[in-house]
């Protein structure tokens, strides 16, 4: 690369869904021959009460954050002590400290709740805000244990319109490249209705005209990312139904689903349709949300 090549950022912050982000970050980090960078951020104040005093004293929220990082950081090295880490405490707020270190990152990655959020919230307001929001590829950990060891050898993309998603398609296929799987390319398409039922049934050749579209637009995506990687496996895959729900239910047999979004103008952050909100709160793996550069 000449350069040296930039971080994966992992937001930290002691819970277990972060725990969950770094290790799948190690294992990306080695994929990818990226150096790791482990990010606490907080406004320290927030978390004034919350621990248990420790004798009289409590430790300080610096102290506690770079227990944290240092946690951390030592969880990576135990697990593969050849990985370039560095480590960060930053006294701001979590989303906007992590929408920054984006700025110079490969990719952000988090949990998918942080410490603190309730289990019943929709999702991790800090995930959800930061993926609607970066500059660069978002990837929020979660899902089953198989997607995470990835024993499925299969990366979904949601094939969504072209103008979304160059960006989204380069990064799925340089992902299933680096892990040696398949790449399974999935565009749902719905029947149009028939509103006039005077007319009869509608012909053979409009019947399939939905699906016909659909496979096309597949193809006229990929066709150049495919050229770029002739090793990876590809499957294409057309599927009738609501495309949150048929993504959703595929990313059971996926190790990571990569969608796409895109920068809306005159507005700060990202288009994140109903499709990603969907799998961001019920995918069965990692969800990458890839936006296009404008």
């Amino acid at each position: 690369m000449g350069m040296m090549a930039l971080p994966l950022v992992v937001g930290v912050d002691g819970s277990d869904g972060s725990l969950l982000a770094i290790d799948w970050a190690v294992d990306e980090a080695q994929r990818q021959g990226l150096p790791l960078r482990l990010v606490y951020a907080s406004l320290w104040e927030r978390y004034e009460g919350a621990l248990p005093a420790m004798g009289r004293e409590r430790p300080s929220e610096q102290v506690m954050a770079e227990n944290i990082v240092g946690t951390a950081a030592e969880r990576v090295r135990r697990y593969d002590p050849g990985l370039t880490v560095d480590t960060d405490t930053v006294p701001a707020e979590a989303v906007s400290a992590l929408l920054a270190e984006g700025r110079h990152a490969t990719a952000v990655v988090t949990g998918s709740r942080g410490r603190g959020e309730l289990k019943g919230a929709l999702l991790g307001s800090v995930s959800l805000a930061v993926a609607s929001r970066a500059d660069c590829p978002v990837v929020v950990v979660r899902g089953e244990k198989s997607a995470l060891s990835g024993s499925h050898e299969r990366v979904l993309l949601g094939a969504g319109d072209p103008d979304t998603s160059g960006a989204a398609v380069r990064f799925a296929f340089r992902e299933a490249d680096v892990r040696g799987c398949e790449l399974d390319v999935v565009r749902a398409w719905r029947c149009p209705a028939y509103e006039n039922a005077d007319e009869g049934a509608p012909s053979d050749d409009s019947e399939d005209q939905p699906e016909r579209r659909a496979s096309a637009l597949i193809d006229t995506l990929v066709a150049e990312a495919a050229a770029e990687h002739p090793s990876v496996r590809l499957r294409k895959t057309t599927i009738e139904g609501p495309a949150r729900k048929v993504l959703v239910h595929r990313t059971a047999a996926a190790d990571l689903v990569v969608v796409g979004a895109r920068h809306r103008s005159g507005h700060f952050g990202l288009q994140l349709g109903r499709v990603t909100h969907t799998l961001l709160q019920h995918a069965a793996c990692p969800v990458a949300v890839v936006p296009q550069a404008t």
